[in-house]
């Protein structure tokens, strides 16, 4: 299958043939498991302090028929204070994961391994699967990409694409290559519900377009002031750059070396 290169007036100036890699089967499943396995690597450890809740003095007689004896005195056998100075306190349940102040019965543990793993050959099927729906454009509008004015998927531009060092000059370019409403959609942002605003991450932005790339002459620099876009260099393609959330069908724009490098 051929497809038109374009320049970045947005004319076709010749025809590439596609790589193989194009008519790889689509398999939601496996890149599901690639992008969970690359997050789960992010994952930090957590846990709590090994001594929270246990640093008290609330402790239990055991022994029956003795003064201070804590056994047949109607109460629930558990190590209690021993506080004469503060009434409040007298007798007061502490330590156990059933009383106030206590330890957590199964807390989260800093062991714990969260890394998921997946097979070499199923990770690279993911990645090429990932790959074909960047071609087919109804998973891609059906992601929500707004590519009306856009004529046939892949994009594929010149290699003078990597040479732009502005933003306006890229901005100018996706314009004339009919993704004037998808900039519009990129640009709009939302305030998350819950609880995530009070914690570093009050906005949600889209997820726009992604430019492949073999060499970077500026361009990562240009791109990276357009909300929801990134640049990727094509031996750096992941399941996850190119279905971000697991989701395949993300608009992708590939430079004429980067579709002979595939």
């Amino acid at each position: 299958m051929k497809v038109d290169v374009l320049d970045l007036e947005g004319k076709p100036i010749g025809k590439i043939e596609l790589p193989k890699v194009f008519e790889e089967p689509i398999r939601e499943d496996l890149v599901l498991r690639a992008v969970l396995s690359s997050q789960s690597k992010r994952r930090q450890p957590y846990g709590p302090d090994p001594m929270a809740g246990k640093r008290t003095s609330a402790h239990y007689h055991g022994v029956r028929r003795t003064r201070y004896s804590m056994m047949n005195r109607e109460m629930a056998r558990l190590p209690r204070l021993h506080a004469k100075t503060v009434p409040w306190l007298q007798m007061r349940a502490r330590f156990v994961p059933q009383a106030v102040g206590g330890r957590r019965a199964h807390p989260p543990l800093v062991e714990r391994v969260w890394a998921q793993k997946i097979n070499k050959k199923e990770r690279r099927k993911a990645v090429r699967s990932a790959l074909a729906a960047t071609a087919v454009k109804e998973i891609v509008a059906k992601r929500g990409h707004q590519i009306q004015d856009v004529k046939e998927l892949p994009i594929i531009v010149e290699d003078k694409l990597q040479e732009l060092k502005k933003t306006k000059d890229v901005i100018k370019f996706l314009v004339k290559i009919g993704l004037e409403k998808e900039l519009e959609r990129i640009r709009k942002r939302k305030i998350r519900a819950g609880k995530g605003k009070m914690r570093g991450r009050k906005y949600k932005t889209k997820i726009g377009p992604l430019f492949v790339i073999t060499t970077d002459d500026g361009i990562n620099k240009a791109v990276k002031n357009i909300p929801g876009c990134d640049v990727c260099k094509v031996e750096n393609l992941s399941a996850e750059k190119l279905a971000p959330g697991a989701h395949v069908g993300r608009l992708t724009i590939f430079t004429k070396s980067a579709i002979e490098k595939l």
